[in-house]
């Protein structure tokens, strides 16, 4: 019989390799064919696995062996992978109902949220008030009451400098043709460009006297107080032709000897509340700027009823308690007897400037 050995490589699965006849490998392998009578090719009928021959058998086994090892690899190592499905499409999706965020409070709710200034000390509230102290009364009231609004005081500065040349009723009319959008206390000092020019030019000082009226109003009141005592003490303020200076009670109080004229007075803080040096002569200490005319038609910034209660530590403002504080100053209103329209159009210039009549 004539034998002959065919030699290929093939390429099988893990599982074929199990039942295969062990001729076959994992890489490749060689089959023994015989011919039989007719010279037909045939498998002999001795195969690997029931080959009587041990070394064969012994090799299919760890052929067996090798294989079954491969599949529990293959079968880890192949594990099927999970695809997630895509998200639903948005209008798939559980319609959630949105919520927009809290509105932010309102710019006068912020205002009176925040915490009032630290106090300031008696001897720092002397220093703040001196320039103002010999104010008279009712001008000294407006002047406290405008502080509270510092933001307003730089435009309303420029506005009374633009029209210094107008006076009286003439000025009146042209605060009520320009639309000014200011508090009337700010309004009511238009008259006195050098007073707001004064404030206007250091807004740290009209600041802090600001918070200290709206925060310490009493102890901004007893620091002019003793101010006055300082400077009547010393001499320096008497009763003028001007303004007069009444002691109430303790209370020293300056009234204008005619309320329609307003002189503002002029002096140097660091002489007049101070034991004077020898040799000074103390009427020196004062002296007063041209006269100011308040005429009826200012009456409704409330200049007719402008004061103090010094008792009580009140402002009057019109004949009324001033109560703007520091925690409701963004929605105070002040209840003047004629309360001022505020301008609903935009600020205009109506008229003619007195410097330009000039020309």
């Amino acid at each position: 019989m004539i034998r002959r050995v065919r030699t290929y490589v093939s390429v099988l699965s893990p599982a074929q390799l199990l039942f295969s006849s062990g001729v076959q490998s994992y890489c490749g392998g060689t089959d023994l064919y015989e011919n039989d009578s007719n010279g037909n090719s045939k498998l002999p009928e001795q195969n690997y696995f029931h080959s009587e021959k041990e070394p064969m058998k012994t090799s299919n086994k760890m052929i067996f062996t090798l294989a079954l090892a491969s599949i529990t690899t293959l079968s880890f190592a192949q594990a099927p992978i999970v695809h997630q499905p895509p998200p639903p499409a948005p209008d798939q999706q559980q319609d959630q109902p949105y919520q927009a965020p809290p509105p932010p409070p309102p710019a006068d709710a912020q205002q009176q949220q925040q915490a009032p200034p630290p106090p300031v000390a008696p001897q720092q509230l002397d220093q703040i008030v001196q320039r103002i102290a010999l104010y008279p009364d009712p001008l000294l009231a407006q002047v406290l009451t405008a502080s509270t609004f510092p933001e307003q005081i730089p435009d309303a500065a420029t506005w009374a400098q633009q029209h210094s040349g107008m006076t009286g009723d003439a000025l009146a009319q042209a605060i009520q043709a320009d639309s000014l959008p200011w508090d009337p206390s700010v309004l009511a000092l238009l008259p006195f460009p050098s007073v707001l020019d004064m404030m206007a030019r250091d807004p740290q000082w009209t600041g802090a006297l600001g918070n200290a009226v709206l925060a310490q109003r009493p102890d901004v009141m007893d620091a002019v107080q003793r101010q006055r005592h300082s400077a009547h003490d010393y001499g320096y303020l008497t009763p003028t032709a001007y303004d007069n200076v009444v002691d109430n009670g303790g209370y020293l109080e300056i009234e204008p000897v005619n309320p329609a004229y307003y002189y503002v007075p002029v002096y140097n803080p660091a002489i007049v509340f101070y034991r004077p040096r020898p040799g000074f002569i103390v009427t020196t200490g004062i002296r007063f700027g041209p006269a100011i005319t308040i005429g009826p038609a200012f009456g409704v910034y409330g200049w007719y009823g402008a004061g103090f209660g010094w008792g009580g530590h009140t402002i009057l403002i019109d004949h009324r308690p001033w109560g703007r504080t520091y925690f409701n100053r963004g929605a105070y209103v002040h209840p003047y007897a004629h309360p001022y329209a505020r301008p609903v159009g935009p600020r205009v210039e109506a008229h003619v400037h007195g410097d330009e009549r000039r020309h």
